[in-house]
């Protein structure tokens, strides 16, 4: 009971609203210690991981981050963007705006406007927090986890494990994934925002993920959709299709403004 009572109040306590979609989310950390753990990863990352020497692949990254991250509402960033040579097709962002694109990826980002595609929604994951979101999520899970244990206290050894293990599951595909994939989807929506007030036209963002659903399809298409942390591609493309007039109106105001 007392275990239940911790995580009622955890909850109630760390209840916060992501900028842009207005969500409520649960997040225990403060934002200074979800900076520190992602400054600390970060530099460990850039000392395994060689970093890109190519001037202009750094150039349009650097140039394409800055102008994302003056749109982007997260107090307190300290925005970096590095390339890292490797053949991964990814990129990633750390709390507290630290940014990650692999040369793996620059195949499918293809120009300027797949490129801001990428870092938008990189420096969305930063600024609606979602690092500190799936560990406050984790340590909810394994205090629900604990309470179940301390409720089976009593019963059989094969009970209490057959219990467990049909809580990890159920945790994981009914909490965790979905959880990952509605915030991959939030992410898509507020960098599309990001993209278009920093000048780049949205409908980019559709082209980009268009060429990565066919990449996609050519390395064999991936988990079933129940087993996806991501949105599957053609729910993402439809999402954003969706998203498209609000970006569009913002892209014109942005184009509108002297630039600097």
């Amino acid at each position: 009971m007392a275990t239940l009572c911790l995580a009622g109040c955890l909850m109630l306590s760390g209840c916060v609203t992501v900028p842009e979609t207005g969500r409520t989310q649960l997040n225990l950390l403060s934002p200074a210690e979800e900076s520190r753990l992602g400054f600390a990863a970060f530099e460990e990352m850039k000392g395994e991981i060689p970093v890109s020497e190519d001037p202009e692949v750094n150039r349009l990254v650097q140039e394409v981050g800055k102008r994302i991250a003056a749109v982007a509402d997260l107090p307190g960033a300290e925005w970096e963007f590095v390339v890292f040579d490797s053949p991964e097709v990814n990129a990633f962002c750390l709390p507290g705006g630290k940014v990650g694109v692999y040369t793996g990826i620059l195949g499918v980002t293809q120009n300027e406007g797949g490129m801001a595609t990428v870092l938008g929604h990189e420096v969305a994951h930063a600024v609606a927090r979602h690092g500190g979101e799936r560990v406050s999520q984790a340590m909810l899970m394994q205090t629900g986890g604990q309470a179940l244990g301390a409720a089976l206290g009593g019963t059989e050894e094969s009970t209490q494990a057959a219990a467990a293990t049909i809580y990890g599951l159920g945790a994981q595909l009914g909490v965790a994934l979905p959880h990952s994939r509605r915030q991959e989807a939030e992410a898509d929506e507020i960098g599309l925002l990001y993209m278009a007030r920093a000048g780049y036209n949205p409908e980019e963002a559709v082209s980009f993920w268009e060429r990565f659903g066919d990449f996609n399809q050519q390395q064999g298409g991936g988990a079933p959709w129940f087993l996806r942390t991501h949105p599957m591609d053609a729910d993402r493309i439809e999402n954003l299709k969706r998203l498209l007039p609000a970006a569009a109106a913002e892209y014109r105001q942005a184009r509108q403004r002297p630039q600097r």
